[in-house]
């Protein structure tokens, strides 16, 4: 039976992946959309060392793991493509592989650039709620989570977009499907584009480099803009 075949493993796979996802990408929008903005508030003042000590650990396990089984759900389902002939210069490819660039991306600022900040802020806060004094580097730790939070909620738009461009939008790489196109001139201005938002987000925060990441409303817009250009190029180029 089929469901025991390649096509049941890759249904898993998607299934899981999507649990995942969901989960992950939920809890992001969760900390950017509403934490992040409620701790800026009076109230949300008062209630940010409790928090910290309390919500956050949790939220952040679920985000991390969130996070990984995302990554390596899409990775197998790569994987497999591969194995079964799917060409890796194809529409389909290069569709899935220009949001899976992002999501690695993503996956990479959970682990290892959010999570081991946020450890920091979240000991400073238990240390200070018992007495202690608090860590200087707790506000510059704060500060590199937040930046590579945002720029994964500027990523996850274009992520999302190309995801599920792959199998239900062929007619952006029309002319690669067709033999023709420039694959490597695309390939080298999308590296260069989302290479740049990322090393941003690595090398703040800053006032420079934060705009327009301060807020909600230019985090999302960013992510339309970096959707666009990049829907523009392969629909020129590809």
């Amino acid at each position: 039976m089929d469901i025991f075949g390649l096509q049941g493993l890759e249904f898993l796979l998607r299934w899981i992946h999507f649990l995942a996802g969901v989960t992950w990408i939920g809890i992001l929008y969760y900390f950017n959309f509403i934490q992040t903005p409620f701790f800026g508030s009076e109230l949300g003042g008062t209630a940010k060392s409790a928090m910290t000590r309390g919500l956050v650990p949790n939220a952040l396990w679920w985000f991390r793991w969130g996070a990984m089984f995302t990554f390596l759900s899409g990775l197998l389902i790569l994987m497999l493509k591969l194995h079964v002939g799917v060409p890796l210069g194809s529409g389909y490819m290069t569709r899935i592989l220009t949001g899976a660039l992002m999501g690695t991306l993503m996956w990479a600022n959970v682990w290892f650039v959010i999570w081991p900040a946020q450890q920091i802020v979240i000991a400073n806060a238990e240390n200070v709620a018992g007495g202690g004094e608090a860590n200087p580097a707790a506000a510059g730790a704060a500060g590199r989570a937040g930046m590579a939070s945002r720029t994964n909620t500027l990523f996850s738009i274009p992520m999302l977009f190309f995801m599920g461009a792959a199998s239900h939008f062929p007619a952006l790489t029309a002319a690669l499907d067709a033999g023709g196109g420039s694959l490597g001139l695309y390939w080298i201005i999308g590296l260069v584009v989302i290479g740049a938002i990322e090393v941003n987000a690595l090398i703040g925060p800053g006032a420079s480099t934060q705009k327009p990441l301060t807020t909600v409303s230019g985090t999302i817009h960013a992510g339309l803009g970096l959707t666009l250009v990049l829907v523009i190029f392969q629909a020129a180029l590809l």
